[in-house]
Order: structure tokens, then C-alpha cells, then sequence
């Protein structure tokens, strides 16, 4: 019994300590954040202002954004935070989503930007030849996990 009980310990203490390494990782392995004259800097061409809504319905105390992005034909400047996680992708939408049900019905039509490595604030390179106008939200989107962080309505 003693045994069985010890196992069962071993296993639990395994379990959250894995899961607690998923979570800082990607914290220890950021890189340096980016000074707040950068991003306001980046952030005055910007043709486009959007805030992050409190209570989307697929952001929870683990998954969720605070803050505004800022686009502009060059560039996306995001101003906030993001509870750290790994795999987080940037997307333009054509649609708003709020939860992983919307973003997997939408995601066919939604152009992923690029990968997320900042949780206070980011400068994000606009592939050429894409046109922001075509699109009107922002979505932070975990791949690892499908899992929605976030998302921004900027146009429509």
C-alpha cells in the first residue's frame, strides 16, 4: 500500500512539474523585451488601432492578452501582455473569433503572420503583398495546444 501511494506521489509530482516547465519555458527563453520607445515609435505609422476586449469567451487566467496592436501595411506593434505559453502564432482573420471553435472553423481563411515569442510587446514584420485591409482581427493562437490566447477587432 505504502508503495502504491509513493507511486501515486511520483506520478502527481511529475505530472505538475511538467506541466509547470511548459508554462515557464517559454518565459526563460524570451528574448529581451523591447523598450517602450520602439514600440511607440513603430506604433505612430500605424493605420489601424485595436484594444484587446475584456471576457472573450476562449481566454482564461492561463490564456489571455491585455493591451492594443497597432497595424500599419509594414508592420503590427503589439502594447500589452500575454500570459506566456509556447507556440503562439499571430494571425489575421477575416472574421472575428473569440474562442478555439471559431478559430478552427475559420482558420482555413486566416493568414498566419508570424510566431510570438514576446508576452510584453512585440514588432511583427507584414509579409509583402499582403494587403491588412482584407482583414479586420488579430488572433494569438496556440498551435501546441489549439488553445485561443486572444484576439483584436481593428476594422469592420
Amino acid at each position: 500500500m505504502n508503495k502504491l501511494k509513493l507511486g501515486l506521489s511520483g506520478i502527481v509530482i511529475f505530472i505538475f512539474g511538467f506541466m509547470a516547465g511548459i508554462y515557464t519555458l517559454p518565459i526563460m527563453v524570451a528574448p529581451e523585451p523591447l523598450s517602450m520607445l520602439e514600440l511607440a515609435t513603430s506604433s505612430q505609422n500605424a493605420r489601424y488601432k485595436a484594444m484587446i476586449s475584456e471576457g472573450l469567451d476562449g481566454s482564461d487566467f492561463l490564456h489571455n492578452g491585455t493591451g492594443e496592436f497597432y497595424l500599419s501595411p509594414s508592420e503590427i506593434v503589439f502594447k500589452g501582455t500575454l500570459t506566456p505559453g509556447p507556440d503562439y502564432q499571430l494571425y489575421l482573420s477575416k472574421q472575428f473569433v473569440e474562442n478555439e471553435e471559431q478559430f478552427m472553423q475559420h482558420k482555413n481563411s486566416m493568414i498566419n503572420i508570424a510566431e510570438v515569442k514576446r508576452f510584453d510587446g512585440f514588432i511583427k514584420q507584414v509579409p509583402n503583398q499582403l494587403d491588412i485591409d482584407e482583414y479586420t482581427t488579430i488572433v494569438i493562437w496556440c498551435e501546441a495546444f489549439e488553445e485561443f490566447i486572444t484576439a483584436a477587432k481593428y476594422k469592420g
